[in-house]
């Protein structure tokens, strides 16, 4: 399940953050996830939580934003936001287009003690 690594990934990026700077224990982290990966913030919430059990991070809450994703037709100009990562332009058909602003996943806080 896609979820799982991308739960277990976050983990590791956080508490790789978290002993960085020396905390002792993750309370929050805080993030977005782009639209175009077809994925639930709260799956891969779900298996961050279960992956963080028996770490500094156990307990901690992974809140991901669901982040629209706009893109631009390049044989029509046509604005438009993509059901996936086909950039299928609804006004012309073309799939040439291209992604405006960030896809995939980032992590902006982590909230540590």
């Amino acid at each position: 399940m896609h979820e799982s690594s991308l739960g277990k990934e976050v983990l590791r990026l956080v508490l790789a953050r978290a002993d960085e700077e020396g905390a002792a224990r993750v309370c929050a982290v805080r993030g977005w996830i782009a639209e175009t990966e077809r994925l639930a913030p709260e799956a891969i919430a779900f298996h961050f939580e279960a992956h963080a059990r028996g770490t500094k991070a156990e307990g901690a809450r992974l809140d991901l934003a669901l982040r629209w994703v706009e893109a631009e037709c390049k044989t029509c100009r046509s604005h438009y936001r993509p059901e996936h990562h086909l950039l299928l332009c609804p006004a012309c058909g073309s799939t040439e287009g291209t992604v405006l602003g960030e896809t995939g996943l980032a992590v902006e806080a982590i909230e540590v003690e």
